[in-house]
């Protein structure tokens, strides 16, 4: 069991790793954030970033650093940011059981 907030999975790793290998910086860091909006009131935002900020979570796994800022971060403990590839497309999800409820794209919710 981790003891860091918000994890980051093995495919997700790898995906952030190939997206910072195409952008041809090796100080990238991924970013996720949670902004107001979205049709369920809520939303997830991916970025890749160079700088971190001194409230920021971060998460290192095979490679990669990812970082949660302090305010998103009370809506993603206990998440787990994924990477899924399906017929629809590929994207990140995030696994939070915080979302009581989430929109049918999966980039928005409600607590």
């Amino acid at each position: 069991m981790s003891t860091t907030p918000v994890t980051l999975s093995g495919s997700a790793a790898k995906r952030i790793a190939a997206l910072c290998a195409k952008e041809g910086n090796p100080d990238l860091k991924f970013r996720v954030s949670v902004d107001g909006g979205g049709c369920s009131g809520f939303q997830y935002d991916f970025n890749l970033v160079t700088e971190k900020k001194d409230d920021d979570l971060v998460v290192e796994r095979d490679g990669v650093t990812m970082l949660v800022d302090g305010l998103s971060l009370l809506y993603l403990s206990g998440s787990e940011v994924d990477f899924v590839e399906e017929l629809a497309g590929s994207m990140f999800v995030v696994k939070n059981p915080n979302a009581t409820a989430s929109c049918g794209c999966g980039s928005s919710f409600a607590v």
